[in-house]
């Protein structure tokens, strides 16, 4: 595990030498492991001889996958709801204290945006970490806000109780509109995927030039989490 999770969404590939670095391992030991590693098919060397993850590895990760079942029921609305915004939508669990995006729809024109598939932002940044934080449990809600917190932009709620007052807007408004949060000319709507009705699962988002209007993207977002809830619903046995 330690070798796998020296890889990254900005470091795609590596050398061997640099993974036994990053992972702690003597260098005889990362030069072993890697070989192991690739012969068994989780990793894989390019021509020049240097690894990246392999193709059995995302195999075996998407099979039976809780991200995967997510994926399948929330595509075909974030599709409609791109294809009317022509923006940026995206899909994001709660893992390990930080939001992770599962799924991303996007146009070439849309606006600027830092997320990516299998990217992470922090729950107090970004719109969708902001819904999960909102609906998480109290024990999180109090790990997060009695911790100093990064301000990803200028716009980025960092205080205690301004947050506080944020994740209670959340809740009796059942959306979130965060503009500058992660970047300061964007705006980040989400809003919650509830499987059972006290029960937030997944936060569908869509980040938004800072000067457009938030109305139709907040309508679009909540016809298609009505839509997944749905959709989850239908896929139990």
């Amino acid at each position: 595990m330690r070798v796998l999770e020296t890889f990254g969404t900005d470091r795609t590939v590596q050398t061997a030498s640099e993974i036994g670095r990053r992972a702690r391992l003597p260098s005889s030991t990362a030069h072993r492991m890697v070989a192991d590693i690739v012969e068994c098919g989780r990793l894989e060397r390019d021509e020049d001889q240097r690894v990246r993850l392999g193709m059995r590895l995302w195999e075996l990760a998407l099979r039976g996958s809780h991200a995967l079942r997510l994926r399948q029921a929330a595509l075909p609305f974030m599709e409609r709801a791109q294809a009317r915004l022509r923006e940026h939508t995206q899909l994001a669990v709660l893992e390990n204290s930080e939001a992770l995006f599962v799924e991303r729809l996007s146009r070439p024109k849309a606006g600027a945006n830092i997320t990516r598939i299998a990217g992470r932002l922090p729950l107090h940044a970004s719109s969708s970490g902001l819904v999960l934080l909102a609906h998480g449990p109290q024990k999180l809600q109090e790990h997060v806000l009695t911790k100093p917190l990064e301000a990803v932009s200028s716009h980025t709620a960092t205080g205690p109780a301004q947050l506080r007052r944020l994740l209670a807007d959340i809740r009796r408004n059942g959306v979130v509109v965060a503009p500058g949060s992660v970047e300061s000319v964007s705006t980040g709507i989400a809003v919650p995927v509830r499987e059972q009705r006290d029960h937030v699962i997944t936060a569908l988002s869509v980040v938004l030039p800072r000067d457009a209007p938030t109305g139709p993207a907040v309508e679009e977002l909540r016809a298609a989490a009505t839509g997944t809830a749905a959709a989850l619903r239908a896929q139990r046995p």
